[in-house]
């Protein structure tokens, strides 16, 4: 597990099994009580709760590893993006979402969310709106809009420390993930350039490592390169014509086949979807008969 450390009165609270999915790194604001999302170690988040206190819990977005420990919190307020309030209201409006239309990932994943990530329907109290700065005393957060990987994703400013907590945007070497029903590539890679313009000092992430000071411009190259490197192994792949499926089981985004299937294998085929939309719309690649094929 990567150690907890505090910047000012911003404390990064590491994940389980260092930040990977499904956990995530959690900020947490002395003084003030804010708890930016609830998937770290569940004791962890418990103990948080018991020593110093948090007062209100806020969203950087609406997926599952985000909201895990939301019911450690029920009686506490919660504010979040506007735009995400709908998958959180039920179950059924969740994985709709997602763009999930089969009923055996249905069936999994109705399970899943209420036994591994303790869903629960849940209402803001207040919402987090793009733009806005928020005084919490010891110190002041700009919400920044970051849509791409959710329609309402928001990054967090913490201005006098120089906290950048960046959710989702995770500069990971998997790359970013956009394979949601409202995903947007472009919106995504726009959203790269706006949060590597920020003048922090230090960033934080929700997975993995989580935790980065000095030069980081090499870390968002890389990112954002992953999006590139994909697309071209899926265009070399339709130098023969190919179905979803067969191009799902080219294993581009996961890089091998994974278990469960219902999760790894949806997950794959969304994201190359954004891909095969995009190039669809440049007329870089066909669609006929149900399998797609390279341009000439």
């Amino acid at each position: 597990m990567s150690e907890a450390r505090s910047i000012g009165p911003v404390r990064f609270v590491p994940g389980g099994n260092r930040g990977k999915y499904p956990f995530v790194n959690c900020v947490y604001v002395e003084d003030a009580g804010v708890l930016i999302d609830t998937g770290a170690d569940r004791e962890h988040l418990k103990t948080l709760r018991e020593g110093p206190g948090v007062r209100e819990v806020w969203l950087s977005h609406w997926h599952e590893d985000h909201i895990a420990g939301m019911d450690l919190f029920e009686d506490l307020p919660f504010r979040q993006s506007p735009l995400e309030a709908e998958p959180l209201a039920g179950v059924e409006a969740f994985m709709d979402w997602y763009g999930m239309r089969g009923d055996s990932q249905r069936a999994y994943w109705r399970q899943t969310l209420v036994e591994e990530f303790h869903y629960r329907p849940r209402r803001a109290s207040g919402w987090l709106r793009p733009g806005e700065v928020i005084d919490l005393g010891s110190c002041s957060v700009e919400i920044i809009p970051t849509p791409g990987h959710t329609p309402g994703h928001l990054a967090f400013y913490f201005r006098e420390p120089g906290v950048l907590f960046m959710g989702d945007y995770d500069l990971t070497r998997f790359g970013p993930w956009y394979g949601d029903r409202d995903s947007s590539l472009e919106a995504l890679i726009a959203s790269i350039e706006r949060l590597r313009r920020v003048p922090a000092r230090v960033w934080l992430t929700s997975h993995e490592t989580g935790y980065f000071e000095g030069d980081v411009s090499g870390l968002f190259e890389r990112y954002r390169a992953v999006i590139d490197e994909r697309e071209a192994k899926l265009l070399d792949a339709l130098a023969t014509p190919l179905s979803l499926e067969q191009i799902v089981n080219r294993w581009i985004v996961y890089r091998k086949p994974r278990e469960p299937k219902e999760f790894y294998a949806w997950g794959e085929g969304a994201i190359m979807g954004k891909h095969l939309e995009r190039l669809l719309r440049s007329g870089t690649v066909t669609l006929e008969d149900g399998r797609y094929r390279r341009a000439a």
